[in-house]
């Protein structure tokens, strides 16, 4: 299942009470508690053996003994822990409860949780009933029938991008086990009942009307960026001296460079050693063989400043290669190609400015393009209202979407890939040797040695 973060916006998906999910999820994490939690076992599901399942009657048993209530009460929780997608029934999709008998259930895994706050976007949900519909040749229930031909409608100028994704990940799942495709098949099914239930049926994700503000913001409590300054209130003959917290723009610059400077200090050649020595000082030139713009195994300080931003790893030209290596298996490669094309357009001359322009709109955001990329209704409207006139920085908005696109989305999921992992493993760690200065010939640790107990003439 391919699920895109967006920008952030202060909408419905931001309106889950987060305090009350966290303490959910604390219930949830004892539930499945080896010792103590609910006992799992491989249940056996008309002709497979499902791993880790338990039953309705077990659940309810649980929840009742671990907070002293009522059988009825337990299972009023454990349907709204059904409800919001933290257990997923193996049998009755339809009926998001907890039957208190020998009904399998299983733990969604922590990826679906409410609390990752993952848009829940239409392209997703076409790639899933496209693919439904490839499994069931075309027989669907009737409700994900109507939504089929409805998102078939308005998505018609993609639909092959669609179909194409649906295909690849059902290519993907017949090389499973059985056992994996069944457990895999019902989260995907749970996740999308809870996001798109049937017509009648109410959603425990629904939260009623958006609100001005978010409510689940992390309020700022680092002591470090404030600083208690009194306020005098004059009562009478009395003073009243109250501690006030207040920030300046000075205090807050000064945090972020100190933040900066504990970030980058062992990579700053001027406050941590040049490793493996400094080809400017001595007759070595690994240092420059070692940081080449494409080498083929990158040293273990350049792949660790990957870690740091989203923009250390697209300004290393051997990041930015490996990245593109994560999208690639990732069937999303055309939005590096696009950010790609945009710095060209942006620092190119300005003789081809113009053709470049029509070339990345026809090949990555007009209709049937073919390296199509996803943005908004209204990115879109702003770019094709400038290329009527096309400069440089006409992309801008479209470029400024893919990107915070990548940073959210693709970023944070390349860091934790078995591409990124297998880079950390080949990576060199370069070690400080002992090289001759070419002027003296001595060695580069030798040269303070008269400084430090020898005599010139000894030396």
């Amino acid at each position: 299942m391919t699920i895109r973060n967006a920008l952030r916006d202060h909408g419905q998906r931001y309106r889950p009470r987060m305090s009350c999910l966290r303490k959910v999820e604390k219930v949830l994490l004892e539930m499945q508690d080896p010792n103590t939690g609910v006992k799992s076992q491989p249940q056996r599901l008309v002709i497979t053996t499902i791993p880790h399942a338990i039953t309705g009657e077990d659940i309810v048993a649980w929840l009742a003994d671990r907070f002293q209530i009522e059988a009825q009460e337990a299972k009023n929780f454990g349907s709204v822990l059904v409800a919001l997608g933290y257990i997923y029934p193996l049998q009755d999709h339809k009926r998001l409860v907890i039957k208190a008998d020998a009904s399998l259930y299983r733990f969604q895994t922590p990826y679906f949780w409410p609390t990752q706050q993952w848009p829940v976007e239409d392209t997703d949900y076409a790639i899933y009933l496209a693919k439904r519909n490839i499994r069931k040749k075309g027989i669907l229930e009737l409700h994900e029938q109507e939504q089929y031909n409805r998102l078939h409608k308005w998505m018609n100028h993609k639909w092959d991008f669609i179909v194409m994704q649906a295909k690849e990940q059902y290519r993907a799942a017949k090389e499973r086990k059985k056992p994996d495709r069944v457990v895999f098949d019902c989260q995907e099914r749970a996740y999308w009942v809870v996001h798109r239930p049937p017509p009648g049926t109410v959603s425990a994700m629904d939260y009623g009307l958006d609100r001005r503000t978010d409510p689940n913001a992390v309020e700022v409590t680092d002591k470090a960026l404030y600083k208690c300054k009194p306020f005098t209130i004059y009562h009478g003959r009395k003073h009243y001296f109250l501690p006030v917290r207040c920030v300046t723009d000075s205090e807050l610059f000064s945090c972020r460079l100190v933040k900066y400077c504990a970030t980058y200090s062992g990579h700053d050649p001027f406050l941590s050693k040049c490793l493996p020595s400094n080809p400017w000082l001595t007759d070595d030139t690994t240092y420059w063989s070692l940081n080449m713009p494409n080498v083929e195994i990158p040293s273990k300080m350049r792949v660790e400043r990957w870690t740091f931003s989203f923009k250390e790893l697209l300004s290393d030209p051997r990041g930015r290669d490996d990245f593109r290596l994560f999208l690639k298996k990732e069937f999303s490669g055309e939005n590096l190609a696009f950010w790609e094309g945009c710095e060209d357009l942006k620092w190119g001359t300005a003789a081809t400015m113009k053709e470049k322009a029509e070339q990345i709109y026809k090949t990555f955001l007009a209709r049937g393009a073919p390296r199509w990329i996803n943005i908004d209704g209204k990115t879109m409207e702003i770019t094709v209202k400038g290329l009527k006139h096309p400069h440089r920085y006409v992309l801008d908005a479209a470029q400024t979407h893919i990107y915070m696109l990548m940073k959210k989305d693709s970023y944070g999921r390349y860091l934790k890939s078995p591409v990124f992992k297998d880079t950390m493993k080949k990576e060199q760690a370069a070690q400080p040797q002992p090289h001759r200065h070419p002027a003296t010939g001595a060695g580069a640790e030798g040269q303070d040695g008269p400084e430090q107990g020898g005599s010139p003439s000894s030396s």
